[in-house]
């Protein structure tokens, strides 16, 4: 399988839905693709952040089980949904009362915006980046070590700067996925306190952008530069984080 093949049968392949055939074909892709196993471990991670949510909300068992069993007699009766319709008007009507209850009880059904989606799928990847031991591919302080290791891997040059002077002290660099792209990742450290620096080129304006965002305990400050758009991402508490960002700005436009 290729990259394109895989990435369209990856939600699939998350949720187990796929035959043994091809899930080897895509363990098989993935241990030779980076940026494949990189996307697949990004989905994975944002998967378990929205099912831990507030926005996440499960149908009732007895609902999932009522919707299998309509499945597998219409199945075993070679019914369609045009041969069938009074079950599939029940299914329906289930689905709405959930709704309404849904509703009722003040949670939103409407899905998370395009902004809500990065934000997300940033804290997955910076979550991530701190759970499997792969912070960095090239571990450096030195700037002239992690801008020039990027090139090749990326489609653009990412920004580089070292604020080890200012208390926030490059670690080194990766790639990432990230808005259905690769993109680069440049590490920093404020004490105890990771810092990921996620940039590439901007493919949408964003709503949040230049607005402080908690989200699941974790820090993020967002902006746009020369064509570029950068995350910050950390645990760290949010004036010494907008400070990061204050001495970042200053240096990228000099």
């Amino acid at each position: 399988m290729n990259c394109q093949e895989v990435r369209t049968v990856m939600d699939g392949y998350l949720d187990e839905e796929l035959g043994p055939i091809h899930n080897r074909e895509i363990e098989g892709h993935l241990q030779g693709c980076a940026l494949c196993s990189n996307a697949y471990h990004a989905q994975q991670a944002l998967q378990a952040a929205i099912r831990s949510s507030t926005l996440y909300v499960k149908s009732p068992v007895a609902l999932q089980e009522r919707i299998r069993s309509s499945l597998r007699q219409g199945r075993n009766h070679g019914f369609t949904l045009t041969t069938m319709p009074w079950r599939w008007a029940g299914i329906a009507a289930s689905l709405t009362a959930v709704a309404v209850l849904t509703w009722h009880l003040g949670l939103p059904l409407q899905g998370p915006t395009a902004d809500d989606r990065l934000i997300r799928e940033v804290t997955a990847d910076h979550v991530r980046s701190l759970m499997v031991a792969h912070l960095v591919d090239v571990s450096s302080s030195d700037r002239h070590v992690v801008k020039p290791w990027f090139m090749g891997k990326l489609d653009f040059a990412p920004s580089v700067v070292d604020l080890t002077d200012q208390g926030f002290p490059l670690i080194g660099g990766r790639l990432d996925y990230l808005d259905d792209r690769a993109v680069a990742a440049v590490v920093y450290k404020r004490r105890d306190h990771v810092i990921n620096l996620f940039i590439w080129p901007i493919t949408h304006a964003s709503s949040e952008a230049d607005k402080p965002v908690t989200f699941q305990g974790y820090h993020h400050l967002h902006w746009s530069h020369s064509g570029m758009s950068f995350w910050a991402v950390s645990d760290l508490n949010t004036l010494e984080l907008q400070e990061f960002v204050r001495l970042l700005q200053t240096q990228l436009s000099r």
